[in-house]
């Protein structure tokens, strides 16, 4: 009788709702759609930061494809210990883009990428079960610069995109590329403004598909070296070498991982009040669990790190679909499509120009909700402001002058060449030293506190009587009635 009770609850989670098959995959196949620009980004970017041919970040782009349906399997069913059991969707994360970019460009290569990655992500394992302490370390003015800065430093790739790609090439910044770019970017702002729901959400995936058509038919696009290679072939352990472990660069990599595990921790919550179901300290540590056991096996499998995709727990407000056995249903889609690795050359032969400029719109996306983050950040009378304002210009510096760092020690330059190592670690050193660390701290502490707190004058005090209040945009006096609000505009004439 007592086991009865005890699993009646589990039963009637709103997130355990089994729909017929058929439309458990459709909604299933609409959740990788939503996702797939955004998982195929990275290993784009990283493959070409390597200097890997077409092919090799076919096999990349399959890898990331394959693992991130694993993930989402495990996130999604779940098993004792990992796995929120919430309809999550996998994959690989922006958020280390920039640091495994700047990990490749000194001269670790690949190998080191995923070394860093393993490294990392097993700490961050360990350190799960503690993350809920420490997870006050990480508020929205942490959390929302480091996002923005993601999004800001990405942006250089995007604008390298739009030329060309290679800058060695004849065409390189030519108007043929940019017009190109621009007219992929202007298929994605027209299809966001004039289709429906559906065609809004896939706007980036249908512009990069009829950018490829115009390309083709300028002659811009070559899809000869699709035929070439396997089309169905499981992913090869280690296709590019044994992993290689460098402590710059897995210092580095923790960053990430950290991040992670905070963008993990708060989707997991924003998704339990979506779907309308209990999440305690116990679900959210299943859910990093799974996170960081899938990016530390991923670079077995060629990929790296894993973590939920904010824009499908969007997508399921949206829809309202709530089952976490439809995002099953495309973490098995997503297997699937890893397992065909023609198709991630497919996308590997899209045009530079056409990737440009979808990723103008989606690098930008990534920045603009980190500055959405930081709207719900209190700035009056505190030194929020200046957090921001210095960890944003930090990590910028990179980006600026990617020379700044050249003559600095070797594991240094490792760290902050990366915008986004750079903005976390200003970022979360002066949350300490500001927000924690009060001790000395003093009112209106600097010019950056100025004018943030609320001023009234003294001459508008003298309309106001005892007992009047402002209540829902209306003035109420003592006796509850309402005081009409003549505008500044009237009283002039």
């Amino acid at each position: 009788m007592n086991i009865t009770k005890k699993s009646r609850p589990a039963a009637t989670r709103p997130e355990d709702q089994r729909l017929s098959i058929g439309s458990t995959f459709a909604y299933g196949f609409q959740h990788v759609l939503t996702m797939y620009g955004g998982i195929i980004a990275p290993p784009l970017i990283i493959g070409a930061a390597a200097g890997m041919s077409s092919q090799d970040i076919g096999l990349l782009i399959a890898a990331c494809l394959f693992v991130g349906g694993l993930a989402t399997i495990l996130q999604t069913v779940g098993i004792r210990f990992f796995g929120s059991q919430l309809p999550l969707v996998q994959g690989v994360s922006f958020a280390g883009v920039s640091t495994m970019v700047a990990i490749v460009h000194g001269g670790g290569g690949i190998q080191s990428v995923f070394g860093s990655v393993i490294a990392a992500s097993l700490i961050g394992l360990l350190i799960t079960p503690l993350f809920s302490r420490i997870i006050k370390f990480f508020p929205p003015v942490v959390t929302g610069t480091v996002i923005t800065t993601i999004g800001l430093t990405l942006m250089p790739v995007a604008a390298n995109w739009a030329m060309g790609g290679n800058k060695a090439a004849p065409n390189y910044g030519s108007m043929a590329n940019i017009g190109l770019a621009a007219a992929t970017m202007a298929i994605v702002l027209l299809l966001s403004k004039v289709g429906n729901a559906a065609i809004s959400r896939l706007s980036i995936l249908l512009a990069m598909v009829l950018g490829t058509g115009i390309a083709f038919a300028f002659g811009m696009a070559d899809f000869s070296k699709v035929g070439t290679g396997e089309i169905v072939a499981f992913p090869t352990p280690f296709a590019f070498g044994p992993p290689t472990f460098e402590i710059a660069a897995i210092i580095s990599m923790l960053i990430v991982i950290l991040v992670t595990l905070t963008e993990t921790s708060a989707d997991i919550i924003a998704v339990g009040e979506i779907v309308g179901t209990k999440v305690d300290s116990k679900r959210i540590g299943d859910g990093l669990r799974a996170d960081m056991l899938s990016s530390a096996i991923s670079p077995l499998f060629n990929s790296f790190t894993q973590s939920a995709f904010a824009q499908n727990v969007g997508l399921v407000a949206i829809t309202g679909v709530k089952s976490r056995f439809v995002v099953s249903a495309g973490g098995l889609i997503l297997v699937i499509l890893g397992l065909l690795p023609v198709l991630g050359r497919v996308v590997a032969a899209v045009p530079t120009p056409v990737l440009g400029g979808a990723g103008v719109v989606l690098f930008g996306t990534v920045a603009a909700s980190g500055i959405r983050t930081l709207s719900k950040v209190e700035y009056r009378n505190n030194m929020n402001l200046i957090i921001v304002a210095a960890s944003i210009g930090f990590g910028m510096i990179p980006i600026a002058a990617p020379a700044f760092y050249d003559q600095f020690p070797s594991w240094f330059s490792t760290i902050f060449h990366s915008g986004i190592s750079s903005a976390a670690v200003m970022a979360i050193l002066l949350n300490l030293l500001f927000n924690h660390l009060k001790a000395g701290n003093s009112e209106n502490q600097s010019v950056f506190v100025a004018g943030t707190g609320r001023l009234v004058k003294e001459e508008d005090l003298h309309c106001l009587a005892d007992g009047d209040r402002f209540e829902g945009g209306k003035l109420i006096d003592c006796d509850g009635k309402e005081v009409p609000i003549q505008s500044s505009s009237k009283s002039e004439h």
